[in-house]
């Protein structure tokens, strides 16, 4: 349980104190060209520069890994992604409404079966650990058997996920409508199973507006007084139809995140996946209450949604991750979402830095988590949970990174020409959870 690795290593040190301030993340970051990692019983205990290695003379005694070819980062951090969409990703030809009716509700439906979750599940977060992704916030089904099952696998795997069984009671299809009653009791059973179990938390999760009557949200609220150290995490403003459509269900609230505000589920511990077509006031709300947003590029561009505006957040000071949002986005690998990121701000006539792209995936989705005290980043005392990165696993990627002239270039190579075969290996709680090869010794 104790490694020493030699290789180079890229995190931020640091964070800023503002989330405004994260287009200044170059600022914080940290680059080893040679640097040796220290992990004692799942924790960093160091991460030094490998020519001041007789600083720890103990270093000798861990299990060596000699890795000077590759790059290592703490693990991506995955802000929104759903997971009984894992069937029905790259589905064809819809916007978020009918989308959702074509193909989300059918393909949930199937997680009825609890047999079928918990063999999902291993392929779900095996596609996380094999994209780099190490924490998660992740959508179960409506389904309390499911839920049990993504816990169980991620228990077994010591991943540090966040998740909850989906609440909704209606304009869903009959077989996926709950009563009110029943999402209480069986929310506060996987509560009372599963929150703080070692490294697993439970996120209150009220599918989006529309699927809520009143009298769910509720208790969704209820919940949250009982249990005030849990997550929430729902959908907002991702869509001009659904937006009409939240107004008209809920005319006494001034916008759509009034509703949500009303029933007491933004603050510290909320995350709100999209926000592409925010009301001022809105953007005000969430800056007052703390609560974070998701940024789903991959799967706004996929369903014509919108694009998100990440000035506007700064200027808001709110707290941005990165999530993919499988099965609306096509790809796990957050280095696929970093690209599309890039590329929406540049439609927005803003240059999405490099060391931005990466805080907003690794130490920044932390902090919009309130993780960031446990993992992204490699400060003594957090959770080892890093990746292992072969920079140029493709002739094109061999030949671009050849001429960079720095480790922003390569890093900006890595985030455009990047997939998931650059992961080498996926490490979790101190251990390695995932190889691409039989060894890197």
């Amino acid at each position: 349980m104790r490694y020493a690795i030699r290789a180079s290593f890229f995190d931020f040190a640091s964070q800023p104190e503002q989330a405004s301030q994260a287009s200044q993340a170059s600022q914080h970051a940290r680059y080893l060209e040679e640097g040796l990692l220290l992990i004692n019983q799942g924790k960093i205990d160091a991460l030094i520069e490998w020519k001041n290695r007789d600083q720890f003379p103990e270093w000798q005694d861990y299990t060596f890994y000699d890795l000077r070819d590759k790059l290592i980062m703490p693990g991506f951090v995955d802000t929104h992604i759903h997971f009984p969409q894992i069937g029905m990703v790259g589905s064809w030809g819809e916007q978020l409404l009918e989308w959702l009716e074509e193909y989300t509700f059918p393909a949930e439906s199937e997680y009825h079966d609890t047999a079928f979750a918990e063999r999902m599940a291993s392929t779900f977060l095996d596609q996380c650990l094999e994209n780099g992704t190490t924490s998660a916030l992740i959508f179960g089904s409506v389904h309390q058997g499911s839920t049990d099952a993504l816990f169980a696998a991620a228990e077994q795997r010591e991943m540090r996920i966040i998740a909850g069984k989906v609440m909704m009671d209606r304009f869903v299809p009959q077989a996926l409508c709950e009563e009110v009653s029943e999402s209480y009791q069986q929310t506060k059973q996987l509560i009372e199973r599963w929150h703080n179990k070692g490294r697993l938390h439970y996120a209150l999760t009220p599918r989006f507006a529309p699927t809520s009557t009143p009298a769910l949200l509720s208790v969704v609220s209820q919940l949250k007084r009982e249990y005030p150290d849990v997550w929430i995490q729902t959908h907002l403003s991702e869509n001009p139809q659904e937006i009409a459509w939240v107004k008209e269900l809920f005319p006494e609230h001034p916008h759509y995140l009034g509703v949500y505000h009303h029933y007491g589920l933004t603050g510290p511990k909320s995350v709100f996946a999209h926000c592409l077509h925010l009301e001022e006031s809105e953007w005000q709300c969430l800056a007052q209450t703390h609560s974070s947003i998701s940024f789903c590029p991959t799967s706004n561009l996929f369903l014509g949604s919108g694009l998100f505006n990440l000035r506007k957040a700064h200027q808001h000071k709110v707290k941005i991750g990165m999530g993919t949002d499988i099965g609306a986005g096509t790809s796990f690998s957050l280095l696929r979402t970093l690209s599309e990121a890039y590329k929406v701000q540049q439609l927005q006539q803003y240059s999405l830095s490099v060391a931005e792209a990466y805080y907003h995936a690794t130490l920044g989705g932390a902090a919009s988590l309130s993780l960031d005290d446990k993992i992204g980043s490699f400060m003594p005392g957090k959770e080892a949970d890093f990746i292992v990165i072969d920079l140029a696993v493709t002739p094109l990627q061999k030949l671009r990174q050849s001429r960079c002239r720095d480790i922003w270039e390569k890093l900006f190579v890595l985030m455009t020409l990047g997939d998931e075969r650059n992961i080498r290996q996926t490490w979790v709680n101190g251990r390695c959870a995932f190889q691409r090869h039989e060894s890197l010794a």
